[in-house]
């Protein structure tokens, strides 16, 4: 079902797939505090819908998301508390799609910059129009992309990384493949299909492995390899007493299709 169209967020359902989309086209899908808060609560919402199995990040109109509403930000003059705010809501949205128990896959069209470029990042999958282009431009304008560092750090090499942050400039779908920013690049008339099917090929799996395996990737990352070890060790150990690994083990040895149970 579509939402209202005015919406800073529409959402559509199709096949245990959720597609949101970011839906400010005239603003470049730019990230004002309203946005923020209508995404944490559409992702509030898709963590408690048992429904949903992948999530598609869009952006509606040519760009995917410009980052934070810098007409919004001076508009307010300089407040302390409103940047407190700002910049809280976004680090917390951020959060939320790392804490999601279900894949959040980027669609990537047009401009990705500043927190819009953080929102890639933080997805767990990005898929991208040959046309894409990705920056960090925030050092150009005297405002250093610190919270959009925290995702790109983690996602890219050292050396990609200031690159995209210390110059500002832009790179292109191919580039940001090869720094590891996104894992396809692919026609603009192909990427919403392209998009989709990798959703659904996501959402085939059993949800509570998923779950498992997501939370278990971003809580091992900043372990030593002994820990790391030794946590993923036990989830392994909880993972393998769960129904649907049993039964998706027992498939495999019976050369037929899994019956997902999400226990």
């Amino acid at each position: 079902m579509m939402h209202d169209e005015q919406a800073l967020v529409l959402r559509q359902d199709e096949a245990g797939v959720a597609t949101l989309t970011l839906n400010r086209p005239q603003a470049r899908n730019a990230l004002s505090r309203d946005m923020l808060r209508a995404l944490r609560a559409a992702f509030a919402g898709l963590a408690a819908d048992e429904t949903v199995r992948a999530v598609i990040l869009a952006g509606a109109g040519p760009a995917f998301c410009a980052g934070h509403d810098l007409k919004e930000m001076r508009a307010k003059g300089y407040s302390e508390d409103y940047a407190e705010s700002l910049f809280a809501d976004c680090a917390a949205l951020m959060l939320d799609i790392v804490r999601l128990p279900k894949p959040v896959i980027a669609q990537v069209q047009g401009i990705a910059t500043a927190a819009g470029c953080q929102l890639v990042a933080t997805c767990d999958l990005a898929v991208a129009a040959e046309d894409a282009r990705f920056a960090t431009p925030g050092v150009n304008i005297g405002l250093f992309c610190s919270t959009p560092m925290v995702a790109l750090s983690r996602n890219l090499g050292t050396k990609q990384a200031m690159q995209l942050l210390l110059t500002g400039e832009a790179i292109d779908a191919p580039t940001a493949l090869g720094f590891g920013l996104i894992n396809e690049v692919v026609a603009p008339a192909e990427l919403a299909a392209r998009t989709a099917a990798l959703a659904r090929q996501v959402a085939s799996k059993s949800p509570l492995t998923l779950a498992i395996g997501k939370e278990a990737f971003y809580r091992q990352l900043p372990l030593s390899i002994a820990d790391a070890y030794d946590y993923t060790r036990e989830v392994m150990v909880r993972n393998l007493a769960a129904l649907d690994a049993q039964e998706g083990i027992d498939a495999f040895l019976e050369k037929r299709q899994p019956i997902w149970c999400g226990r």
